[in-house]
């Protein structure tokens, strides 16, 4: 990235150039990087999709310094009820049950493939992301925010730790408790040590529990993408409102 200050900016994916500029970075995160497949990841042109993009919208976080063809540094992709309905299902019945969600009566807005390229993790890039996911929210009405994230590999021993902390500290309330199908348990071990745990958890899902996100309840291993699955769930009426404003989030603007 050079000495260049980054000079950023989001916006939805709307030409066909974007979506295939997210795509070919979802490529080099999830299938170059953490070894994912699919049936429609297109190896030759180096681009991961899926039939969830028929349907899906995409937010993209370009740096306006790079060159032109090279400046979508970040994607999340997101789904309303509608585009679900369109779709038949979300993305995360793959891996949970959602009935909690679905007939809760709420608004609903499902976010995944989240990533960054490597040269921007780590700093202000996450939260210009944040920050423009923000802004969809307030758009789409969402009250409830949710989708899969992931611990990179399939090994449960070697993710008992941060499983159990997650299982144990932040398991969301039964109202919003979605269940992993199959379920696997995450409460791995009895005895948690809580520092090497915290430490092995993905900076993505840290995010959301520092804005009073939750899990739902069991893992799911999920053989094609190489990962260990856990379903994040955020209630935007309960945001700490300190932490919702780093991120541009007020849950007094999210209700219609």
């Amino acid at each position: 990235m050079g000495q260049t200050t980054p000079i950023f900016e989001t916006r939805l994916a709307v030409t066909d150039d974007d979506i295939r500029a997210a795509q070919a970075l979802r490529y080099d995160v999830f299938v170059t990087e953490l070894g994912g497949d699919g049936p429609l990841v297109d190896h030759t042109g180096a681009l991961e999709r899926d039939r969830f993009d028929e349907y899906a919208e995409q937010l993209i976080l370009l740096d306006l310094t790079r060159p032109a063809g090279e400046q979508v540094v970040g994607v999340y992709r997101f789904m309303d009820q509608e585009a679900a309905k369109a779709a038949g299902q979300f993305y995360s019945e793959n891996e949970y049950n959602l009935a909690a969600l679905k007939t809760s009566g709420r608004p609903l807005l499902e976010m995944g493939r989240s990533c960054l390229h490597t040269d921007y993790r780590g700093g202000a890039a996450m939260v210009h992301l944040w920050q423009g996911l923000a802004q969809v929210v307030r758009t789409k009405g969402a009250e409830v925010l949710f989708g899969v994230a992931s611990f990179h590999g399939q090994d449960l021993q070697a993710l008992a730790q941060p499983l159990s902390v997650l299982a144990r500290d932040h398991l969301a309330p039964e109202e919003l408790r979605v269940r992993a199908t199959p379920y696997q348990s995450m409460q791995l071990v009895k005895e948690i040590d809580r520092v090497t745990a915290v430490k092995q958890i993905p900076a993505l899902i840290k995010a959301y529990l520092r804005l009073g996100g939750f899990v739902g309840d069991g893992a799911f291993v999920d053989r094609e993408f190489n990962t260990t699955d856990v379903c994040l769930v955020l209630d935007v009426a309960r945001m700490n409102e300190r932490q919702s404003a780093i991120y541009g989030v007020h849950s007094e603007e999210s209700r219609p």
